[in-house]
C-alpha cells in the first residue's frame, strides 16, 4: 500500500531562484576578480561564500526541475538523489575551499600585503546590495518550501560575510591595519568550514540509507505493533530518497479475525499522523516471513540465525 504527495512550487517563486542565482553567480566573479586586483584575501573568501549561496541556489534549481521528471525502468525512485549528491560534492569542494583560505590568513599574518581599501569597500558594499536583493527575491518562497527556505539562509548568512568585508575595509582605510583583511578572511571561512561539515554529513546519512533526523526506528515498531489486529513487527526499514521525503516498508503479521485492509488503513494513517511518513509500503501476512530482518527492541536490525538475507518486497 502506497501513499504520495507532490511538492510543487510556484513559477514565480522558481523565477526568483532564476533571478537570485544570476545575481549571486555574477557578483561571485566579480568579487573573486576585485580580491585579486586589491589583493584582499576577505573579498576572496567572500567570494568563495557566494559560491556557496550560488551552489545552492542550483541545486535548489535542480531539485525542482529534476524531481518533476517521472520515475522510469532504469530508476524507479526517480531522480531526487541528484539533490543529495550535489550537495555533497559542494560540502566537498567548499572544505577544501575554506582549508585553503585559512592557510593564506595564516601567512597574511605573517606578513600583510598593501590592500586597496577603497576599491575593496566598493566592490563589498556592492556585494552587500545584491545579498539583500537575493533575500527580498527569496522571502516569499521560503515561507512555504523548505527547499527555498535553505537557499533564502544561504543568502543570508552570506549579507554577513559581505559587512564583514566592508568593516574591514573602513578600518583598513582609516588605520591602515592590513592584518585585519586576513581576520576577516579567516572569520569568513571558519563560518562556511562547520556548516559544509554538517552538509556533506546529512548527505553521506541519506546516501547510505540511514533513518531520517527526528524519527526513532524502536518508536515506529512499537506504534506499529499497537496497531489493533497487529500481532508482529519486522522488515522494518525507514530512509529518506532526498531532504524532507521520507520513505517506509515494513512486514506486518496479522491477526486472523480483523480484516487485512482495515489493519492497512489503520497503519498508514497512523504513520502519516504520528510520524508524517506518507510514502509507506506495508506487506501483511499470517505468519512471519522465513526471510525476515528481525528488528531488536533497541531499535536496531539483524538477520534471523540461519536464514538467507531478505529481499524488498
Amino acid at each position: 500500500m502506497s501513499h504520495g504527495h507532490d511538492h510543487g512550487v510556484r513559477q514565480a517563486d522558481e523565477r526568483s531562484l532564476w533571478l537570485a542565482l544570476a545575481l549571486t553567480a555574477g557578483y561571485m566573479l566579480v568579487e573573486l576578480i576585485g580580491g585579486l586586483l586589491t589583493s584582499s584575501l576577505a573579498l576572496i573568501s567572500d567570494a568563495a561564500h557566494m559560491f556557496t549561496d550560488a551552489a545552492a541556489l542550483a541545486i535548489a534549481l535542480a531539485a525542482i526541475r529534476i524531481a518533476r521528471r517521472a520515475a522510469d525502468h532504469k530508476r524507479t525512485f526517480g531522480y531526487y538523489r541528484f539533490e543529495i549528491l550535489a550537495a555533497a560534492l559542494n560540502a566537498l569542494v567548499l572544505l577544501l575551499v575554506g582549508a585553503y583560505v585559512l592557510y593564506q590568513a595564516y601567512l597574511r599574518f605573517r606578513q600583510p600585503p598593501e590592500i586597496h581599501s577603497t576599491a575593496m569597500l566598493a566592490i563589498g558594499g556592492a556585494g552587500l546590495a545584491v545579498n539583500f536583493l537575493g533575500m527580498r527575491l527569496l522571502r516569499h518562497g521560503a515561507q512555504t518550501s523548505l527547499n527555498l527556505r535553505g537557499a533564502y539562509l544561504e543568502m543570508w548568512s552570506d549579507t554577513l560575510g559581505s559587512l564583514g568585508v566592508v568593516v574591514a575595509a573602513v578600518v583598513i582605510h582609516f588605520s591602515g591595519w592590513t592584518w585585519v583583511d586576513a581576520l576577516v578572511a579567516a572569520a569568513i571561512a571558519l563560518w562556511i568550514v562547520p556548516r559544509c561539515w554538517t552538509l556533506l554529513r546529512e548527505s553521506l546519512h541519506i546516501l547510505l540509507e540511514g533513518v531520517p533526523p527526528g524519527l526513532l526506528l524502536s518508536e515506529i515498531q512499537t506504534a506499529l505493533g499497537a496497531v489493533r489486529g497487529v500481532q508482529g513487527v519486522h522488515d522494518l526499514h525507514v530512509w529518506a530518497l532526498t531532504s524532507g521525503r521520507n520513505s517506509l516498508t515494513v512486514h506486518l503479521v496479522l491477526d486472523e479475525g480483523r480484516a487485512q485492509q482495515d489493519v492497512l488503513q489503520d497503519a498508514a494513517q497512523m504513520l502519516e499522523t504520528r510520524f508524517h511518513l506518507t510514502h509507506t509500503t506495508i506487506q501483511v501476512e499470517l505468519k512471519t516471513c522465513e526471510q525476515a530482518f528481525a528488528c531488536d527492541p533497541h531499535g536496531g536490525e539483524h538477520a534471523l540465525e540461519g536464514e538467507p538475507h531478505p529481499h524488498r518486497h
